[in-house]
């Protein structure tokens, strides 16, 4: 398969950003960790001491079994998939070709069938695919660090340029560039601080009663014995459950990875309205076309692409919040095909994240732009001289500033004639006139230096 004839784009068109996931959704990875899981689980057989058919393993051995998934290659998946072929069962081929790398180890080959001993494939699948998000997540979040990182350092250097706000599009109270971009660092950091991923598992059998173990080993404590099970592989305990883990966890993950995208979502918006504005300008890439047809265009095309990835991303981890939850009675089939897409959602918000950064990069701040702006709407000074109009008693400050002001571009002329007009204190008057649209920025500044320091 190359990037010409793939069918997911994820595959083709952006492989290589995305690549460093295929280590852990692909199909190759999926076979590895379902073998970690059987591995494991054979090993630890052999230490519970009640089940004397399954010797204690020594270190070699244990180590030998293990090389079988740390080694793993796509040669060896495809003969799990061969397997397959006449299966019609990728767990059951998993476990048929365990058996046949046993019987090559003259000490395990005896206890054989003591792989997948007693379990449904459910057993395997839900560990196999929460350890695969787990450490996908791992990588993804190593990604968002880097971003959050680039995008507090633009905060910082920009704190201090002035830049005029839009509420419902029109002119309103200046703020800084550099504020505005704390914001977006602020909430993405505020979801990372409570992003503690905590995914479970189940390991109890057909129905989640452990009912063919107990009939085996009545003596052994098969509910302690599965909790230390799974916790060892780093992942949470389920007691309760049908042939399924519930997904509750996995479905708490989607929609905190949902209001992570929809932050980068807003600041991929705002980036390209303030592009579009000239407060920023594009850095021209050596080469580049922006349009067929348009020689000069310089296109804001990164955070267009992430927006359009996030909105992917989104629409499957909903999906997978929404659906996998759901069973009927003890078991249907309908999750399968489902969760085998968490990698995919997780991949269109790695690519979105990489998008993103990429237009940060290309970013450079139009400062001339932004003083033409600012100076050519000194009617949002009205607000502070309204309060303070207020603050001395003043008779109707807001309707006086209304009358002069709304829907009209005030310059700054008939600004401070209309200050100079006043018949207010001089220590107040003279502060006003001090005003401009560009000063008039409140505690923006301080505001990034007390909550990015």
């Amino acid at each position: 398969m190359t990037e010409l004839n793939t069918i997911s784009p994820l595959d083709g068109r952006y492989y290589n950003k995305v690549k460093e996931l295929s280590d852990f959704f692909s199909e190759t990875a999926l076979i590895r960790y379902r073998l970690k899981v059987e591995i494991e689980y054979f090993i630890a057989l052999g230490a519970e001491s009640k089940i004397s058919e399954v010797k204690t393993l020594s270190t070699s051995e244990q180590n030998e079994l293990r090389s079988f998934y740390l080694n793993f290659t796509e040669a060896e998946a495809a003969k799990v998939k061969k397997i397959e072929q006449t299966t019609n069962h990728d767990v059951k081929a998993v476990e048929y070709y365990l058996k046949e790398k046993f019987g090559k180890i003259k000490s395990l080959s005896v206890a054989s069938e003591f792989i997948h001993f007693a379990l449904t494939s459910e057993d395997v699948n839900n560990l196999s695919y929460s350890l695969m998000l787990k450490d996908g997540l791992a990588v993804y979040l190593n990604q968002l660090k880097k971003f959050l990182a680039e995008l507090k350092d633009l905060a910082v250097k920009n704190k201090k340029i002035s830049l005029l706000s839009l509420t419902h599009g029109q002119p309103a109270t200046p703020t800084t560039l550099g504020k505005e971009l704390a914001i977006f660092y602020h909430r993405l950091n505020e979801q990372i601080k409570s992003f503690n991923p905590k995914l479970s598992g189940k390991f109890s059998g057909a129905v989640g009663n452990w009912n063919a173990q107990v009939v085996a080993y009545p003596k052994v404590d098969w509910l302690a014995f599965s909790q230390k099970f799974v916790e060892g592989l780093g992942l949470v305990f389920n007691p309760l459950t049908t042939q399924i883990e519930s997904h509750d966890g996995l479905a708490i993950m989607c929609h905190k990875l949902i209001r992570i995208n929809n932050v980068i979502k807003n600041l991929d918006q705002d980036m390209w309205l303030y592009i579009s504005r000239e407060i920023f300008k594009l850095k021209k890439i050596a080469g580049e076309i922006g349009s067929s047809t348009m020689p000069h265009k310089v296109n804001p095309i990164d955070f267009e692409n992430s927006e359009g990835n996030l909105g992917l991303a989104n629409a499957i981890f909903d999906h997978l919040a929404n659906k996998l939850p759901i069973s009927r009675l003890q078991r249907d089939l309908s999750d399968s095909t489902v969760i085998r897409n968490q990698g995919v959602a997780l991949g269109y918000s790695l690519l979105a994240l990489k998008m993103t950064l990429k237009g940060l990069s290309k970013l450079e701040v139009n400062k001339l732009k932004i003083s033409q702006e600012l100076n050519s709407h000194w009617e949002v000074l009205a607000e502070p001289i309204q309060v303070v109009l207020r603050k001395v008693g003043y008779a109707k400050p807001y309707e006086t500033l209304k009358n002069l002001t709304r829907g009209e571009k005030i310059g700054k002329a008939e600004i401070q004639k209309f200050i100079r007009s006043l018949k207010i204190a001089k220590t107040e008057k003279e502060n006003l006139l001090k005003l401009t649209p560009e000063n008039y920025t409140g505690l923006a500044s301080k505001l990034v230096d007390k909550y990015l320091s």
